[in-house]
């Protein structure tokens, strides 16, 4: 099996998995994975594709500038230029979109903010994030419809520390070294962004009531910034 092979394989694999929670409604998001470094080579999700099919259409080849390099009727998904600034700036090797109600929930929730903060929260171990006072910080960038003014925001704001950014009422754009620790971070993700909406929604509940505390536990033992 050729490396191409493999990684079409394993793109295809972490696809299946994400379609299958329901985390590509309307052919919404797109998925990449580096084939090469120099010259930079990936693959990238074809656009308008039903994301909860496998296909021999499913990917295309692109280069640095996101254009395909081989002879082909597809079209790269309009935000591709957003996965060549991942792996312009960072070591990603493969690099996922989502769009979840919790995602975008949190984007608007802490949009003008620009960014969500973690702390104190045992997911975040995900992240290689072990110091008991740890933290991780998702910056959110504003949804331009020009997509090169997109791709230009998100590059803004990512650092070596950075292994997301949110778009806001958009989705996420999440990265790895490879398929796996991808996968690994977005699942971190999107379970800490459902704990937080879920946590508000019982704080702003337990204040309409003026009660202390759900089942014992207090909700106010967290931090987020």
């Amino acid at each position: 099996m050729t490396i191409h092979e493999e990684r079409w394989n394993e793109l295809a694999d972490v696809k299946d998995e994400l379609a299958a929670r329901n985390w590509f409604p309307g052919t919404s998001g797109n998925v990449s994975i580096k084939v090469s470094d120099d010259p930079l080579r990936f693959y990238v999700s074809a656009s308008g594709k039903d994301k909860t099919k496998r296909t021999a259409e499913d990917f295309l080849l692109v280069d640095e500038e996101g254009k395909a390099v081989e002879q082909t009727s597809l079209k790269a998904s309009a935000e591709t230029g957003i996965h060549c600034e991942v792996y312009k700036l960072t070591d990603a090797g493969c690099c996922l979109h989502v769009h979840t109600v919790d995602n975008n929930l949190i984007s608007e929730l802490y949009g003008d903010a620009g960014k969500i903060t973690f702390k104190e929260q045992e997911l975040i171990k995900a992240f290689g994030i072990w110091e008991e006072d740890g933290s991780i910080t998702v910056p959110i960038v504003k949804n331009h419809a020009d997509l090169e003014k997109l791709s230009q925001a998100v590059a803004e704001v990512i650092t070596p520390e950075t292994k997301a950014v949110l778009i806001r009422n958009h989705g996420i754009t999440v990265w790895g070294k490879n398929a796996f620790e991808a996968k690994k971070h977005l699942e971190a993700f999107e379970f800490l962004f459902s704990y937080m909406i879920k946590l508000q929604s019982l704080a702003l509940l337990n204040k309409k009531h003026k009660f202390n505390s759900f089942g014992g536990v207090k909700y106010g033992t967290f931090k987020i910034s």
